[in-house]
């Protein structure tokens, strides 16, 4: 078995779902790439936005490396809307908004690259008493974040066109595979299931 660094390994995983969320909004109109598609909300465009902020935060500002591209002063407005970081406005494009995000995760890059492994950071909205973390616990949160809203934004692309896998060309699922068929099945099982419990469907 081949030896490997923990901390490169965490970063190519990092690296590959950023990547992945990247392409949810290629070859989506502005109104696709934004709309709710959620009872909460949930857009792609308002996922990216939120991550950006959240890789400037964590690779950034917990280890002293402000970063200095593209402002983000919606990031000064969060007690007057909690929600502000996970929409994108009419006026902050596709581009815009993809092109943040990707700055943001060049900045996040150097900082992993240039720390160790146990560089030691505060994390400024993290409570007081657990508020210190190395570079290890925060590559591990930013991985768990950025794959958690991955799925999300796999649902919610599926739901807008169809579109479905981890990349353009690479579903990630059998090549014999009828979607229609699968669905129909899922749903025959669950109301046998529901029939058995003695619920009505």
């Amino acid at each position: 078995m081949n030896s490997s660094d923990p901390k490169q390994d965490l970063h190519r995983y990092l690296k590959s779902a950023r990547e992945s969320l990247v392409w949810k909004v290629e070859g989506l109109s502005e109104y696709d790439a934004r709309r709710p598609m959620t009872p909460t909300g949930t857009n792609l465009l308002g996922l990216l936005k939120h991550l950006a902020g959240c890789e400037v935060g964590y690779f950034g500002d917990t280890f002293g490396r402000p970063f200095t591209g593209e402002p983000m002063p919606w990031l000064a407005k969060f007690d007057d809307d909690p929600m502000v970081d996970m929409w994108a406005t009419a006026d902050e494009s596709r581009e815009f908004i993809v092109g943040l995000y990707q700055k943001a995760c060049a900045h996040a890059d150097a900082t992993i690259e240039a720390l160790s492994w146990d560089s030691v950071g505060r994390v400024p909205h993290w409570p007081a008493d657990r508020s210190e973390a190395t570079l290890h616990r925060i590559l591990v949160h930013m991985l768990a974040e950025t794959n958690r809203h991955g799925g999300h934004a796999d649902i919610v692309r599926e739901y807008i066109d169809g579109a479905a896998g981890l990349q353009d060309g690479n579903e990630n699922m059998p090549t014999e595979f009828s979607r229609e068929q699968y669905w129909e099945r899922l749903e025959g099982v669950a109301r046998e299931a529901a029939a058995a419990a003695g619920e009505e469907v």
